[in-house]
């Protein structure tokens, strides 16, 4: 009696192993499917849909749309993958997507990869909008009056205007003791010593011009010699 209750049991444990084996390589050879709908508002080309992609973790996975922007992709095993929809005229934002191996419930969240632990959930079947317009060229930048006024040669040419003008206000709007210490630290007559651009031209080249004396040599004239 007590072999055949050794037999059974471990005939049992066996049953029960192979058994959940099984589920585990069912559970895992599982195939699941990830269905969405592309929505594009406005005006769009006739063959937006025959051009548009949408690309399961960079390409392993690819799925076609179908007239009315909706598609299903077939076949995909339990993970994590990011799905993202390639357009050559639109730019939209990639989704994460969750399958669960044991229950297959799939969820849907935005994609932060500077935040992984971050979690902003997503409606599930998928649906995709337009983020912006896809732009290939710069757009040429219009002239501003800001760009001219910060120009450096205008700059250069507006700021000593500018303190012409308001040094002499403030001048006179200091204390009499105040313009008494000023002039008496010559700050502001520094100009009248220094000499003249025009002037200082005028004593070069005059220099230049200046010619050296010549030196005149008295001739001898000769004496008669005495008889």
């Amino acid at each position: 009696m007590k072999s055949f209750l050794y037999v059974f049991v471990i005939f049992l444990n066996v049953y029960i192993q192979q058994s959940l084996g099984e589920d585990e390589i069912e559970e895992s050879n599982a195939r699941h499917f990830i269905e969405g709908k592309v929505i594009i508002q406005g005006d769009k080309l006739p063959e937006w849909a025959s051009q548009t992609r949408v690309l399961v973790n960079g390409g392993e996975y690819i799925g076609f749309l179908k007239a009315d922007g909706s598609f299903i992709i077939s076949d995909v095993p339990s993970g994590s993958y990011i799905v993202e929809v390639a357009s050559p005229n639109h730019l939209f934002e990639p989704v994460r997507v969750d399958i669960n191996a044991k229950r297959g419930k799939i969820r849907a969240r935005k994609v932060n990869f500077l935040q992984n632990s971050a979690v902003v959930t997503q409606p599930y079947p998928l649906k995709f909008k337009v983020k912006e317009p896809a732009k290939f060229f710069e757009k040429r930048e219009a002239w501003k009056i800001k760009d001219f006024l910060f120009n450096p040669m205008v700059l250069m040419m507006i700021l000593p205007l500018l303190l012409l003008l308001v040094l002499p206000k403030m001048m006179g709007q200091m204390d009499p003791e105040t313009q008494k210490e000023m002039n008496s630290m010559n700050m502001f007559n520094q100009s009248q010593e220094m000499p003249e651009f025009s002037d200082m031209l005028t004593n070069w080249f005059s220099s230049g011009q200046k010619k050296k004396p010549v030196k005149t040599v008295a001739k001898k004239t000769p004496t008669g010699r005495r008889r």
